[in-house]
């Protein structure tokens, strides 16, 4: 049996098992265990796990820590994903409205119904490139897969209230107004995963939630042609009730992952949670009709065609993964609030997409808006990187005087 020794909490996130060698001695493994004593008080941030069989060894290295090559390849990735699957989802889901697609249920759908691609991210390292010694799912508890389906289910609602709002309004305003979400993330922040309030933090989410309240304000008169006053109050509501509902997704997940040991344990998780959003979804659409009224809508109601429609669909699934996984990954790597605002920064450019593609509006109204966005953001950012200083130079005053003990222990010896 698999002994696992701890160096940090067991609730740091921790990355993939590597073997850099196979150390088959006791001792080695007792020298090992002794160079590790000396960090078990230090941060979690820097500390290996180390796993140990009958003659083997594999070390854990922490994937949240800033000077770890992984974690930057993985943040750079995943906010990639974030940028081109809120970006393309969003612009998509509205060319499906606006060409006559007419079935809420499908655009909740597709939203979750790229779980299979996640397959390949999960089994492929193991089975295939054989470049980690973890199985998929091995560390998986059932305590774990219920959250996963519970989170999974409230992400589908989630969906449903976004293509209900997203049928509605234009791009650019329910873009804008998902950014009331950041308000409700700081507040839900707070409470469940005891998120610290800053200037920088504090100023980003005034910012944006005025840029909202701007929007709301003034874009009365911003409607798709022959929608009605009702219909427009509905789809302002359900917006809002998606970013609230997102807003406590991240924190939530802020909490599961804190618990949790690896990236891949992540992308595990989001396979459950979309595997539970779309059957939600699908159970709404068999009450609509099921897939006969899919293929019925491509061949009668959607004026571009039966071929562009599918195309549609197919790319709506696939774009909303990477914006979901994009997602995931940010909340893993950093931090709930940092992933929400992260989200929030992408607005922007979903407003300037909707102008250029649809070409909605763009009055005084949301050009103020999304400088108030623009402004925020750049605060915040400005809050990291003062934050990633002090930590640096906190990390090399320790490391000066880790030295400086090791320098003056032998003489004591």
């Amino acid at each position: 049996m698999d002994v696992l020794v701890h160096a940090s909490p067991p609730n740091s996130p921790k990355s993939h098992l590597y073997s850099p060698s196979a150390l088959k001695t006791k001792n080695n493994i007792e020298t090992i265990q002794e160079q590790q004593k000396p960090h078990q008080d230090s941060s979690s941030s820097q500390s290996p796990v180390i796993t140990m069989s009958n003659d083997s060894i594999s070390v854990q290295e922490d994937q949240k820590a800033r000077t770890n090559k992984r974690y930057i390849f993985l943040l750079v990735i995943n906010y990639s994903f974030l940028f081109v699957g809120s970006l393309s989802s969003s612009l998509l889901s509205k060319f499906y409205f606006n060409h006559q697609g007419s079935s809420r249920w499908v655009s909740t759908w597709v939203q979750s119904a790229g779980f299979p691609l996640l397959l390949f991210p999960i089994y492929l390292p193991f089975y295939v490139f054989k470049c980690t010694d973890r199985r998929p799912f091995s560390l998986f508890t059932p305590k774990l897969l219920i959250l996963s389906i519970f989170i999974g289910l409230m992400l589908g609602l989630n969906n449903l209230l976004f293509s209900w709002g997203n049928s509605y309004l234009p791009v650019s305003t329910s873009s804008l107004l998902l950014s009331s979400q950041l308000v409700f993330n700081l507040i839900l922040s707070v409470i469940i995963v005891k998120q610290k309030i800053t200037f920088q933090n504090f100023n980003c989410v005034i910012l944006l939630t005025l840029s909202s309240v701007l929007l709301a304000l003034g874009s009365s008169h911003d409607k798709s042609q022959g929608l009605t006053r009702a219909k427009y109050f509905i789809g302002f509501l359900s917006t809002i009730g998606a970013g609230l509902l997102f807003a406590l997704y991240l924190p939530v997940m802020e909490k599961i992952y804190r618990r949790i040991y690896c990236y891949e344990m992540v992308v595990e998780m989001q396979l459950v949670m979309e595997i539970a959003a779309t059957a939600l979804a699908t159970m709404g659409m068999a009450s609509a009709g099921g897939f006969s009224e899919m293929k019925r809508e491509s061949q009668v109601r959607f004026d571009k065609g039966a071929r562009v429609y599918w195309v549609t669909v197919f790319a709506n699934v696939v774009t909303w993964q990477l914006c979901f996984m994009g997602t995931a990954g940010m909340v893993f790597l950093t931090s709930s609030l940092t992933g929400g605002i992260c989200m929030t920064a992408l607005l922007a450019m979903n407003v300037l997409g909707g102008v250029v593609v649809y070409g909605d509006e763009f009055g005084g109204v949301k050009v103020v808006s999304t400088v108030l966005c623009g402004w925020g953001f750049c605060s915040y950012v400005y809050g990291l990187y003062l934050k990633m200083k002090e930590e640096k130079e906190t990390e090399n005053k320790n490391h000066g005087m880790e030295m400086a003990h090791n320098a003056v222990a032998p003489n004591n010896v």
